[in-house]
């Protein structure tokens, strides 16, 4: 399996696509603007507490308050509240937390108008963006992660990662954490941390305490509300969180955006530094890894699938529905419990890319072609739920109902991908269409079907730009159409039809349907 990461750099955003066996699974974008990226820490202030809703509202700078629930205040407020006074008015100037005092928890079923009061200052944490009409959600539980742990301040909790199944590994981790924690802080270990000796765990203990430092000396007398830590940079934060050793190739081209993941990569994981390349040639790096088209063919509201089979996603306010089709899919060998299954399964795999792709969250509900037998319906669930193990997003999938449907809620923390696909109809003003390159994918799989049926000799006529697109250039689109199926198609550019148009005409001129 080949995992690369293609990085493009635009005047106002830089572009991250991930990409496996070439086929895009992620794609993120970071803004120059975007001022509340999750894992942003704030210094704010309390505007008001809501006791009917058990929350408060803070000023973060952003044009809507912030929602902070009682239970995102983390059973330490107090220590956080009484070190964050200390520290502002310039009587602490220890921030190892070694010899400062914690205060008791909180009471986990107790009331905000208890804790906090309003333009009360505060140190905040954004846990999920900006998404329509709603401000951040934040949380004051601080957390600061880093390659192989997490940093949590007034903490004294050592918690190992449940995705490693390993009793005496979790213990080694353990052990080894507990001898290098620093004394008021508490510490998770990463799944990456897995097999990795205690001077890697050390050395990034240390960068996040320096960053805890850093954070604390910003805060003396420093104005609300204001950011006093930034999350990484989003390629930093990609490659923290997903960089492993399957990744061949990290491509980016920008020679300062080059050189920063190069020192990364080399500090995090030095014998994969050769794998950052700097992308040099006038061809744009998205057209060259084929990733533009995947974004044309991939985000609208109709998504092809190999055999003929496609989904139709629909967005709602409450949530997103997913239609799967087998098309005019058909096999005469298997009978249709056996196609359904095929189809529900190829389907599933797709779905899974598309929720990572567009990152969609909240409810969503996927329409799967009904099957009979109770072990196809559980072996598309376990299908679902393996493809989906990749995903960094808190999911979960409720197996199918009586009715076919299959619910999965999937943690929504930035607002959805949502890229137009659509053009406008060069044939008709102000009218949309599906964008050209779709077009030609769909003429492939048209082609395929016949291909597979005994006609001697066929001839598709199509509009001259796009017979002219099939037929130039060196290997063409007609010429791969040869290398694959060892069939000559025979290309007419005809004058007549419009942009958009083509047909097929078998050995005797007639239209084949």
């Amino acid at each position: 399996m080949n995992k690369e990461l293609i990085i493009r750099t635009g005047s106002s955003a830089v572009d991250f696509a991930l990409l496996k066996d070439g086929k895009l699974i992620e794609l993120n974008k970071e803004e120059d603007d975007s001022n509340f990226a999750v894992g942003d820490i704030f210094l704010a202030k309390v505007r008001k507490t809501v006791p009917g809703l058990n929350a408060g509202f803070v000023n973060v700078g952003y044009t809507k308050d912030a929602f902070l629930h009682y239970h995102d205040l983390g059973p330490q407020v107090l220590s956080l509240l009484k070190f964050i006074k200390r520290v502002s008015t310039g009587k602490l100037k220890d921030y190892s937390l070694k010899d400062f005092p914690l205060e008791k928890d909180i009471d986990k079923d107790g009331s905000i108008a208890d804790v906090l009061k309003s333009n009360q200052s505060l140190l905040v944490q954004v846990v999920k963006e900006p998404i329509s009409t709603k401000g951040p959600r934040i949380s004051s539980e601080l957390s600061l992660p880093g390659r192989y742990i997490v940093l949590v301040p007034f903490s004294n909790r050592v918690s190992v990662s449940q995705k490693i199944e390993s009793k005496e590994e979790k213990d080694r981790l353990k052990r080894l954490v507990k001898s290098i924690k620093p004394k008021g802080f508490g510490i998770i270990v990463r799944t990456v941390a897995e097999g990795r000796k205690v001077a890697e765990l050390d050395n990034d203990l240390q960068n996040l305490m320096s960053r805890w430092t850093g954070m604390c000396k910003k805060l003396y007398k420093a104005p609300h509300p204001s950011k006093v830590l930034g999350e990484l940079n989003r390629a930093s934060s990609i490659l923290r969180d997903v960089f492993n050793d399957s990744f061949t190739s990290i491509c980016v081209d920008d020679e300062t955006l080059y050189t920063q993941i190069k020192d990364y990569v080399s500090e995090i994981a030095p014998k994969k530094e050769s794998i950052v390349k700097l992308y040099d040639s006038n061809i744009p790096i998205f057209e060259k890894f084929g990733i533009e088209r995947q974004i044309k063919t991939t985000f609208g509201r109709t998504v092809s699938m190999n055999k003929g089979a496609y989904l139709v996603i629909e967005h709602t306010e409450a949530m997103h529905v997913i239609d799967v089709n087998s098309g005019n899919r058909s096999n005469k060998s298997k009978n249709q419990e056996d196609t359904a299954l095929e189809v529900n399964l190829i389907s599933a795999t797709e779905i899974a890319r598309q929720l990572r792709l567009r990152d969609m969250g909240g409810i969503i509900v996927v329409d799967f072609i009904d099957m009979n037998k109770a072990e196809n319906r559980k072996a598309l669930y376990d299908h679902l739920k393996e493809e989906m193990s990749d995903d960094r997003a808190k999911h979960k999938i409720l197996p199918p109902s009586k009715f076919g449907l299959v619910q999965i809620t999937r943690q929504r923390v930035r607002p959805e991908m949502n890229i137009k696909t659509r053009e406008e109809n060069p044939n008709k003003t102000g009218e949309e269409i599906e964008a050209p390159i779709v077009l030609v994918n769909r003429i492939n799989q048209d082609l395929e079907k016949l291909l597979k049926k005994d006609y001697k000799k066929i001839t598709l006529s199509a509009h001259p730009f796009i017979a002219a697109f099939l037929t130039k250039g060196f290997p063409s689109p007609r010429s791969k159409w040869f290398f694959d199926h060892k069939r000559w198609v025979k290309i007419v550019p005809r004058d007549a039809y419009t942009y958009l148009e083509y047909h097929f005409h078998d050995n005797d001129g007639e239209e084949i349907q």
